[in-house]
């Protein structure tokens, strides 16, 4: 099962109905609207993954319409949405399993994951914003900025 799938099968355990859309605009990639998430169809494997991901977010994390995003409140929401897909789909668990198998660089990383590269520059950028340059998970360091993990060894 792909990432689409398990996603789709997640979001209809929250009680939300994937469907994929031909939006009059390319710019529209995805829009979620009272348990409805809409996909657009012209999308690749990993890009529906990863705006599905964004959509099933915002079913979990958001209330009302938040289209309006000069208003503070629905900035948030959105950015909660954003982060709710970084975690499932990234996450520090997941750059630290890439990096175990061998993934050195960000296209690497994002191909094991199988997410759009500018997804997972918006994650280490969300995750340099929340922790700083570093974080320690495990016996790793995880840097965002240059991306690089360290291993640290018992002495």
């Amino acid at each position: 099962m792909n990432t689409t799938e398990e996603l789709t099968e997640e979001a209809y355990s929250h009680g939300a109905e994937t469907i994929d859309w031909k939006f009059s605009s390319d710019r529209i990639k995805g829009l979620y609207c009272d348990g409805v998430i809409a996909i657009s169809d012209r999308l690749n494997e990993s890009e529906k993954a990863a705006v599905l991901a964004e959509e099933l977010g915002h079913h979990l994390t958001a209330a009302g319409n938040i289209l309006n995003q000069d208003n503070a409140s629905n900035r948030k929401q959105e950015l909660r949405g954003r982060i709710w897909a970084y975690n499932r789909l990234i996450g520090l668990t997941g750059i630290l399993r890439a990096y175990k198998i061998g993934c050195r660089n960000r296209y690497e990383i994002a191909e094991c994951l199988d997410v759009p590269e500018d997804v997972l520059q918006e994650a280490l950028d969300y995750y340099h914003h929340k922790y700083g340059i570093c974080t320690n998970l495990d016996n790793y360091v995880i840097y965002f900025d240059p991306l690089g993990v360290l291993e640290i060894k018992d002495l």
